[in-house]
């Protein structure tokens, strides 16, 4: 049997797995009640909801987005910190769903890969910038985060920044993006003590 080529080793088959769920989900709105995280249907027991939720998307743009960010992050992300990344795919949604759960009694509803996306994002950040601590991009890669939850804390998470939401009444769900960061840190602060 021959050996897998160099592409199918390194593509994202797990990212690009999670992307075609969330396009089924958006290609049927009605799934979208049985899966968005709801506040009183985890509370309920409908605990899958802590998962689902995140490939729920309200509107074309954030689906696209999300999605398409997600599918870069897993270009990034899967082969260079493979074992970190398939299980933060695994903890971090319900991570963030108890978070929210927890300390954020007033949202009642969440949905979208935006906050596992920055979790990613801050734990790719962190890892490159540790790496080669004179390097300039990852630095500035993590200001942009910073000024994005500084920006969304401050406007009280109104609107979508330029992504538009099929509901003007949907807010940016800081508190998610909050818990993912918190997530990202945790992991890396372990994967330091790991090799340190």
């Amino acid at each position: 049997m021959k050996p897998p080529s160099d592409w199918r080793k390194r593509f994202p088959w797990v990212f690009v797995v999670l992307a075609v769920l969330a396009l089924s989900i958006q290609l049927n709105p009605a799934w979208r009640d049985g899966l968005l995280y709801q506040r009183s249907a985890v509370a309920g027991g409908e605990v899958w909801r802590a998962w689902t939720g995140q490939l729920v998307h309200f509107g074309w743009p954030h689906f696209i987005a999300d999605a398409g960010l997600f599918l870069i992050l897993g270009w990034m992300l899967e082969q260079k910190h493979r074992r970190f990344t398939l299980t933060a795919l695994g903890l971090m949604p319900p991570f963030i769903s108890a978070v929210l759960y927890l300390f954020d009694p007033g949202m009642e509803s969440y949905g979208g890969l935006s906050a596992v996306n920055l979790g990613l994002l801050l734990f790719l950040a962190l890892q490159g910038w540790q790496h080669n601590w004179r390097d300039w991009f990852w630095p500035a890669v993590l200001l942009i985060y910073l000024g994005e939850v500084i920006f969304e804390t401050v406007s009280g998470g109104t609107g979508g920044g330029m992504i538009q939401f099929d509901d003007p009444s949907i807010k940016v769900a800081t508190s998610a993006h909050l818990a993912s960061a918190a997530y990202a840190l945790m992991a890396w602060g372990w994967c330091r003590r790991r090799t340190g």
